[in-house]
């Protein structure tokens, strides 16, 4: 059996440190619901595990005088799922949260760790893309990468060696603004979706959209944004302009056949709850 050492990190540059000198052969853990899987199916062999529960920075929530919802990389799902902070600054991101797998699982994963993970099946990733939400990464420096831009393939993101995930940001909640998240889930609840979707709203005071985004899960190798601005903007949503939106995903989409149903079901399902999604976020606007 390999051996494989376990360092707890006291701080953000602790952590740091110990990736720079590990490189390649040391991996950040928290919840480990995802590295647990990676390790058993020898898809990933770390020698060194680098632990960041310690880290109080990292497992905080707190809501700054603007409004900015920022929340700490190893805050667990759960506890993001039942606070009551999130549920006012980020409906949107609560009720994707409530959709991942089991309360065990949600009870272990954090919201830092599956970003990190890049699963494009995940649900988190969709719903704060939608959001507009901010990835914030430290390393040699600070950066913040749009949610977005953060997950760019299969398993793959957007951190430079050394960089460890530290915080979620998301923009104030505005007036006149819904949010909605869909899941497509035939099977069992602890299943991935067949198509998962996510949509933002703005509405003005005559109740025309003035600003929209559609992000779409499980149909590519990363989360991908819909460009609806175009098509929404300026108008009354109506489910006829909700569907014209929603099948802009076909060019942007590349979902791959599995046991959850063929590639033309998948872009066929993509614009069905795309469509709803917008629907639904418009109506919590209004």
């Amino acid at each position: 059996m390999e051996r494989i050492g376990f360092h707890p990190a006291d701080s953000i540059a602790d952590a740091y440190a110990q990736l720079l000198a590990h490189g390649d052969d040391a991996r950040i853990v928290n919840g480990g619901t995802a590295m647990a899987i990676l390790m058993r199916q020898h898809l990933v062999r770390p020698a060194v595990l680098i632990g960041v529960d310690r880290i109080a920075a990292l497992r905080s929530t707190s809501v700054d005088a603007d409004g900015t919802l920022r929340i700490g990389a190893a805050v667990r799902l759960r506890a993001i799922e039942r606070d009551e902070r999130v549920q006012r600054a980020s409906p949107l991101l609560a009720e994707a949260v409530r959709t991942v797998a089991t309360p065990r699982i949600r009870n272990m994963a954090t919201l830092g760790g599956g970003l990190a993970h890049a699963d494009p099946a995940q649900d988190p990733p969709v719903a704060l893309a939608a959001a507009g939400a901010t990835v914030v990464v430290e390393g040699a420096r600070e950066r913040r990468i749009p949610a977005a831009a953060f997950c760019i393939g299969y398993y793959e993101n957007a951190l430079e060696p050394g960089e460890i995930v530290t915080a979620i940001e998301l923009p104030p909640p505005r007036p006149r603004s819904g949010g909605a998240y869909l899941k497509f889930l035939p099977r069992s609840v602890e299943d991935y979706g067949v198509v998962t979707a996510a949509a933002y709203v703005e509405l003005d005071a005559d109740g025309r959209c003035v600003r929209a985004r559609l992000a779409l899960g499980a149909v590519s190798d990363h989360p991908v944004l819909v460009d609806v601005d175009g098509v929404l903007t300026g108008s009354r949503i109506t489910a006829a302009l909700a569907n014209e939106a929603a099948e802009g995903a076909n060019a942007v989409i590349d979902p791959i056949a599995d046991v959850r149903g063929s590639s033309n079901y998948k872009r066929a399902m993509a614009v069905v709850f795309g469509r709803r999604a917008i629907l639904a976020a418009a109506e919590r606007a209004a």
